[in-house]
């Protein structure tokens, strides 16, 4: 196996039951998973912000992983016409607190993995609160406010986050984390400010609702499932100071290097 870009973020955990063998048969004939990336992923903590149409991918191919324990931050509820994307939700959910169908949903796929549910929006007076103890965080919101303040908080923790956005037919991908990746490796990580300083003002926003594209939410979901196994297990190289442009109409994915920037003194972003 070749050596590890970064490393891992969990240590590996108790031997696998007879049952999880045969769960994650799939995992444990994939060599850079394997048993010993499995047992990662058992005792992996990550907190996923957003239960809709990014969160529905990332929280079902983390839960179908074997995260051990999955924590949904998430204030919404289910509406009809959250449902050509947010595919975690069904129709006889409607009105229904997202996290509260997520969880439904995520226990019967796989009785693994322990959930915490918050019904509550993320801030700067709750973050630090809500965030604390988790390995990584995955960043599914759906505005620019709680963007930042996952961002702020994280870097104030020091714990990694995957953040992924969409507009439309097009998505962005990345990991942000202040650590080196490597001793011998030049490359330190970013954060979200180093790519986007401060949030769009109000005149910068489009009014009212945004065109999402059904399918993006799934391949730009999918991708930060993946990057968030890949830091839990430290495998492949995570997006680590890279941005990754997906335009599912081309088809094309294409990567910017991005550098640390000036350090900047945030303030409030809570909408």
């Amino acid at each position: 196996m070749p050596k590890p870009f970064t490393p891992p973020l969990v240590e590996s955990g108790p031997a696998l039951t007879a049952d999880q063998r045969q769960r994650y048969a799939r995992h444990l004939l994939t060599p850079a998973v394997g048993e010993d990336g499995q047992r990662r992923l058992l005792g992996a903590r990550i907190a996923v912000l957003g239960t809709g149409g990014l969160g529905s991918p990332v929280l079902t191919y983390l839960a179908a992983a074997g995260v051990g324990h999955l924590t949904l931050i998430d204030d919404d509820v289910i509406e009809l016409s959250n449902l050509n994307r947010q595919v975690l939700h069904d129709t006889a959910s409607l009105g229904m607190s997202k996290v509260d169908s997520a969880a439904r949903r995520l226990s019967a796929l796989n009785p693994d993995v322990d959930l915490t549910v918050h019904r509550e929006r993320l801030t700067d007076d709750n973050a630090d609160n809500l965030l604390a103890g988790h390995h990584l965080v995955v960043d599914c919101a759906d505005n620019f406010p709680t963007r930042y303040v996952i961002a702020d908080a994280c870097e104030r923790l020091g714990v990694p986050h995957v953040w992924a956005a969409l507009l439309h037919t097009q998505g962005q991908l990345s990991v942000f984390t202040r650590r080196r990746p490597t001793a011998d490796d030049p490359d330190t990580g970013v954060g979200l400010r180093d790519v986007f300083p401060m949030p769009p003002g109000p005149d910068d926003l489009p009014a009212g609702p945004v065109g999402i594209f059904g399918p993006l939410c799934g391949q730009v979901g999918s991708m930060a499932a993946t990057e968030a196994i890949k830091m839990i297990t430290g495998i492949g190289r995570p997006l680590i100071g890279r941005v990754a442009f997906v335009d599912v109409l081309t088809p094309s994915v294409r990567e910017v290097v991005v550098r640390p920037g000036p350090p900047t003194t945030p303030g409030p972003t809570s909408a």
